[in-house]
């Protein structure tokens, strides 16, 4: 019978098992599937968290195309960025991403403000792939399919 410790151990970076996740976004509230995503990139589903190792899952999300807002985001919610010049602050709605070219960036840029600055926050925002459509090129890694509208009634719009 091992003793009980009064301390956590923290794993090395070559003790970490990464799992390969995909999520349908169709229909699905954008903050809320960005936490979920989050978790899943930093770890902290795992028992074995770590908060200075990279110990997340990799995570594909198809239809990124088709995520939900809820109330009036989608004129209201505005996008800033800078461009560097004096005055030089631009604006874009999340509606005309999700009409534009990269629709995805919508996703992208809900977990990466979830995830922590800095170089492991980079190295774990590596480990998200976003799709429009149905389509990628990791079904040979055969990720497990997380259900994200099953896990509450408030994540998928409409339901």
């Amino acid at each position: 019978m091992q003793a009980l410790y009064k301390t956590t151990r923290s794993i090395k970076p070559t003790e970490v098992e990464k799992k390969w996740h995909i999520i349908d976004a169709e229909g699905l509230v954008v903050g809320r599937l960005a936490v979920v995503i989050a978790d899943l990139l930093r770890g902290k589903h795992k028992p074995s968290y770590t908060p200075h190792i990279d110990c997340g899952d990799n995570v594909i999300v198809i239809n990124a195309d088709k995520v939900r807002f809820t109330g009036n985001k989608l004129k209201g919610k505005i996008y800033y960025r800078h461009t560097g010049y004096a005055g030089g602050i631009k604006g874009v709605t999340a509606g005309k991403i999700l009409e534009g070219r990269f629709p995805e960036r919508i996703i992208e840029k809900a977990v990466e403000r979830m995830i922590p600055r800095g170089p492991l926050g980079r190295q774990q925002m590596r480990n998200l792939r976003t799709y429009n459509g149905t389509e990628h090129p990791h079904a040979s890694l055969k990720p497990e399919v997380l259900d994200v509208a099953a896990m509450n009634r408030k994540n998928k719009v409409g339901a």
